[in-house]
């Protein structure tokens, strides 16, 4: 699939803020690897978008002078993702040797520039990917993320709706019943430091009954009634419903549980291999 020009991209900025929005995430693939995206960000910054974020595998920022210039475009939220907390673990999940070291480099000279460049209002954050091979180390990956200083993290399980996690899906996703306990001490983790945004996602809500506080759709649907997605090979309007009705479902035994119109339920795809047994609606 081809990517889009840059002059197809530079209309689709403007035309989402003639639109109202103010909160722009350049997400990938990897957006450090296309040549206009400090022209992209520039544009943004003209336009007045108050926010404007991107998430990377931090690899390019290990390049000398990379982090002061998307800064000084006007980046102001780098969210880097971050799936294990040794090189062997976040190497294997990237598939790219090396990747782990260039990350941490990465994240150090962003830090640098930042302090450099005296600005007070950019987001340092994270995410992270829980799969079969990393949910038992969920623990140690929230308290490395922790030690880089990185005060606002998301730890995702993953959408087996769609890519590798569909065509491996029993090589790559987790029980949710079996992930649980590791993701309540990571996220134990963010609530022992007040940290104010310390989320899991895209997971059902019976699992979670003591985290609401710390789920991402929940506290999404209160700050972004309207978020917009436009990739290459789509367009969605409003990603959270979007998401709502196509990807995900509640089980028939979910209507008795008291969280049901909070919960978005289960990925469809992960029913069809797993089923609902695990699922304890909440009375």
């Amino acid at each position: 699939m081809s990517e889009r020009s840059t002059g197809e991209i530079l209309k689709e900025i403007f035309s989402a803020r003639q639109r109202g929005n103010t909160y722009l995430e350049l997400i990938g693939g990897e957006p450090t690897i296309r040549k206009d995206i400090v022209k992209l960000i520039k544009f943004a910054r003209e336009l007045r978008y108050s926010t404007i974020m991107l998430a990377t595998n931090g690899r390019a920022f290990s390049s000398p002078g990379f982090a002061e210039k998307l800064i000084e475009a006007g980046l102001n939220s780098i969210i880097f993702s971050i799936h294990g907390h040794t090189p062997a673990l976040h190497d294997f999940l990237t598939q790219t040797p090396g990747s782990f070291v260039q990350l941490k480099k990465g994240i150090k000279k962003v830090k640098n520039a930042v302090k450099k460049s005296g600005k007070k209002n950019i987001l340092l954050g994270s995410n992270t990917t829980i799969v079969k091979q990393n949910y038992r180390a969920l623990p140690e990956i929230g308290k490395f993320i922790y030690g880089l200083g990185l005060k606002n993290a998301e730890f995702i399980f993953v959408d087996p709706n769609h890519g590798g996690a569909k065509t491996f899906f029993h090589k790559l996703v987790p029980k949710i019943s079996q992930a649980a306990p590791y993701i309540h001490k990571c996220l134990d983790i963010g609530e022992k430091n007040g940290i104010a945004h310390w989320h899991i996602r895209y997971i059902p809500l019976c699992f979670f009954q003591d985290y609401l506080d710390r789920i991402s759709e929940i506290s999404e649907i209160e700050a972004f009634s309207n978020t917009e997605h436009i990739a290459p090979d789509f367009y969605s309007p409003n990603a959270v419903k979007s998401r709502q009705a196509i990807g995900r479902i509640k089980p028939e035994k979910c209507k008795k549980c008291k969280l049901y119109n909070k919960c978005e339920g289960i990925w469809k795809e992960y029913l069809k291999y797993y089923g609902s047994g695990e699922l304890k609606p909440i009375h």
